[in-house]
């Protein structure tokens, strides 16, 4: 799976899906790290924590329609909770940098394909 912008560009490509409870809930606990251009994408989910994580990370919220709702960039790991977004309805977690490298911002809507 990829993550795209609705201009076509590329976020992140391969693309793991977190849709089971036990997938949300470890999110990326406990790896060492994301596939370079890699991503997760976890559904129903408005708030994330930085324990047991091993590695930064950029979170970009997504409301029901995948419109970017707010972006954390370089979020270190083991510094405690990420405040709830509002309206959230899934998150990509994706290697530290990459938000500001392909230029996501609020608004902008990102799609998953095959």
């Amino acid at each position: 799976m990829r993550l795209t912008k609705d201009d076509g560009t590329v976020i992140a490509q391969p693309v793991e899906v977190a849709s089971s409870f036990v997938a949300r809930g470890m999110g990326l606990m406990g790896r060492r790290s994301l596939p370079q251009d890699g991503g997760l994408l976890i559904h129903h989910c408005n708030g994330i924590h930085m324990m047991f994580m091993r590695f930064p990370i950029d979170a970009v919220f997504l409301d029901k329609k995948g419109r970017v709702l707010k972006i954390y960039e370089r979020l270190r790991p083991w510094i405690g909770l990420v405040p709830l977004v509002w309206k959230a309805d899934q998150v990509a977690e994706l290697p530290a940098g990459t938000a500001r490298r392909v230029g996501i911002k609020p608004g902008d809507r990102l799609v998953l394909a095959a």
